[in-house]
């Protein structure tokens, strides 16, 4: 028996063990967000580092300083970094992952207790944190003890950097990388990140894309003091009526940006490309069926991914200083602030993308001929991803999840953006790979997050397996 199939023997017995370790670091509620649970963050933080140490990991606790949330000055939980093996006739696999979670009470519409880790008939195992992300972080712990405890070769050296600010901005995460890249990560050859999720519910996939985002705010400044409507209403320049008026005007109902220029940057799509849509794991029902209601754009499915992956797109999220409570007030609001954000792809530069919004704002202001003052705001900037899916650090994950799936998975991009993803490929210079465990339907950031028994414990030899894969891939090979 080879030491991978020894090692899928050893996960399928110790299942249960597995589950009861979810189950313990669920019940830690490592809400970053939370000012009153700050300590239960470090607490998640310091269980991991307690954990390596014993196995006999070298780790360094990394404090990134202090944070004002909501005017408390709070200690920014501790970056866990570690090392796991130094043979110099290994290769050295760097993994990122976080601790924290997203705020969850049982009042949300959770059927039990968030933060108790609760195994369903059905397979699932429910609770805050199970998908996003400590069972993915709590895989590469039980990859690693799994091996030891069996008297098994681990086939590489495992750096490690897991976070406790992910749901929260990754506030001090990126200096972090910077400071450490030719010293703590000094000698790493491929990155590889689980924490994303599959296309689907049953056939996984292979990450190799994400959306950039660039943020702005649109200001509408008049009067000096808000305005009673009966007095002023037809008698001044309203902000309201020309920020809405701006807003209409940047993407049409089908989703198409007007922004001039805007999709001259976008990269040519190619053959190989065209070819990589061909028998994914999506269809246009099940995602109606996850929105409750059949609102989708576009009556291809190709269409679709190709707006959620590959070309860029334009969102108005919300108004600040207008009136939004409960029932009626004539209100003229004096200043208004409109917020929307256009997620970018391969080859669009937030610099250049900033620049088009202004221009083309300023112009359509000047249409109108109002005496109120605008103002364009970009408050963000962050970059698209982009990775050929041929590199041998993809190769290597596309054979593990064959011998554990006995699929080829999809190769898929991603709508949204994790900003680490390209802090770590920048910095470190190596390729990085995103290798998700959960499912689709995991509910992430949602009431009743769930990660499947079977994704859970396929999941933890889907990364033992990529690490033996990796172990025996040329990396220098030429990628397509």
């Amino acid at each position: 028996m080879s030491t991978v199939d020894k090692y899928f023997e050893l996960v399928d017995q110790h299942q249960q063990k597995f589950i009861e370790t979810l189950r313990e670091v669920v019940a830690i509620p490592s809400v970053s967000s939370d000012a009153s649970r700050r300590g239960e963050v470090v607490r998640m933080g310091e269980w991991l580092q307690a954990r390596w140490e014993a196995l006999g990991a070298t780790c360094k606790r990394v404090d990134p300083g202090k944070q004002d949330l909501h005017g408390l000055e709070l200690d920014l939980p501790p970056v866990i970094l570690g090392q796991y093996g130094n043979d110099a006739n290994k290769k050295t696999v760097l993994v990122y992952g976080h601790y924290d979670v997203q705020p969850a009470l049982l009042e949300d519409g959770w059927d039990t207790d968030p933060f108790t880790l609760v195994e369903t008939a059905d397979g699932r195992l429910v609770g805050r944190g199970s998908t996003d992300d400590k069972g993915p972080v709590l895989g590469w712990l039980l990859c690693a003890e799994t091996h030891k405890q069996a008297g098994l070769d681990f086939p590489v050296n495992l750096k490690f950097c897991f976070e406790g600010m992910e749901e929260s901005g990754s506030e001090g995460l990126d200096d972090i990388i910077v400071a450490e890249a030719d010293k703590w990560f000094k000698g790493t050859d491929v990155v590889c990140i689980s924490d994303n999720y599959w296309l689907g519910t049953s056939k996984p996939c292979l990450t190799h894309g994400l959306r950039g985002v660039s943020y702005f705010h649109l200001q509408i400044e008049g009067p000096g003091a808000d305005l009673h409507s009966g007095v002023f209403g037809g008698t001044v320049h309203e902000p309201m009526i020309d920020l809405v008026h701006l807003l209409s005007t940047l993407v049409d109902p089908n989703g198409r940006i007007k922004v001039p220029g805007i999709y001259d940057q976008v990269m040519a799509e190619t053959e190989e490309e065209e070819r990589s849509y061909e028998g994914l794991e999506f269809s246009h029902n099940a995602l109606a069926g996850d929105l409750k209601r059949d609102v989708i754009i576009h009556s291809d499915e190709r269409m679709t991914l190709k707006h959620r992956w590959r070309y860029p797109t334009l969102s108005i999220h919300g108004v600040e200083g207008a009136f939004y409570a409960p029932g009626d007030k004539t209100v003229i609001p004096a200043r208004v602030r409109g917020k929307f954000s256009l997620r970018t792809v391969p080859n669009m530069e937030p610099a250049r993308v900033a620049e088009l919004v202004t221009q083309y704002l300023n112009a359509e202001f000047a249409k109108l001929g109002s005496k109120n003052v605008m103002k364009v705001i970009e408050t963000h900037g962050g970059r698209w991803w982009y990775s050929s899916p041929n590199h041998p650090n993809f190769v290597a994950a596309a054979r593990a999840t064959e011998r554990v799936y006995g699929v080829t998975p999809d190769l898929t991009r991603e709508g949204g953006s994790i900003p680490v993803t390209l802090t770590f490929e920048e910095n470190l210079g190596v390729n990085v790979l995103l290798l998700p465990m959960g499912a689709a339907d995991d509910g992430a950031h949602s009431i009743n997050e769930k990660i499947d028994k079977r994704n859970y414990i396929q999941g933890i030899k889907l990364l033992g397996a990529y690490l033996h894969e990796i172990s025996v891939t040329d990396l220098n090979a030429t990628t397509a």
